[in-house]
């Protein structure tokens, strides 16, 4: 009986454990070094999802009360849009003075105080049509100044009205936060002449023009609000 030759034997043992470890190379399972690399990387991208929804539940539970707050703005601020969604109506009113004149109506209306006899919205109305017609109509005709800027604001009818009764009355405002100006008739509007300060440098001047000085101070609002009660004469 003739003996296996241990070289052969030696051989396939040798192809045989090729064979394997190759198989473990390719092999997508849970054996072999790929298979390790594969459950190393799996288990880094389920450490790093777990951190991050670990971040946006303490967030939105509010540590220092800063989650809440995100919270209630996020809700506050997408409240609108969601309601007019659900209600199947629009939120917007349509027209900015209708929805100023609506604003200060529902003030009213939540203030128990308010004085109904006294309550002129036509006179709101008329300063709204003002500020329309100046914002909207009016030229200004701006002219730099060494220390200052100088506007020649001008129109006709309504609009040449509208600039007589706002743009001098500005100026007491802008007074009152440290701006230096001034107005002069003119045969068609008002000349605004506004002189640099502290409180509204040359440059700042220069960029603002016209209708950037005339949003400056935040009287506009409270006017309206004391028009709307009768409480105050533009």
């Amino acid at each position: 009986m003739s003996k296996f030759p241990w070289k052969t034997t030696l051989a396939g043992a040798a192809i045989l454990a090729a064979t394997v470890y190759a198989y473990a190379q390719m092999s997508p399972g849970m054996n072999g070094p790929m298979g390790m690399r594969n459950q190393m990387m799996q288990g880094q991208m389920q450490g790093q999802a777990g951190d991050m929804r670990q971040m946006h539940e303490q967030m939105m539970q509010g540590q220092g009360g800063m989650g809440q707050g995100m919270r209630n703005g996020m809700q506050g601020g997408m409240h609108g849009g969601m309601h007019g969604q659900q209600s199947g109506l629009p939120t917007m009113p349509g027209q900015d003075a209708f929805g100023a004149i609506q604003e200060v109506v529902q003030m009213l209306e939540a203030n128990p105080a308010t004085d109904w006899s006294k309550v002129n919205m036509a006179a709101l109305r008329e300063h709204l049509i003002d500020m329309n017609e100046v914002t909207l109509r009016a030229a200004a005709n701006e002219r730099m100044l060494d220390n200052g800027i100088e506007i020649a604001v001008t129109g006709e009818g309504r609009t040449l009205a509208a600039i007589k009764r706002m743009v001098p009355a500005h100026v007491h405002e802008l007074a009152e936060i440290g701006w230096k100006a001034k107005t002069e008739d003119l045969p068609n509007g008002v000349k605004l002449t506004v002189t640099a300060t502290e409180a509204a440098p040359l440059t700042k001047l220069k960029a603002l023009g016209f209708f950037g000085i005339m949003v400056q101070g935040g009287h506009h609002q409270p006017h309206h609000l004391m028009m709307a009660k009768g409480e105050f004469v533009h």
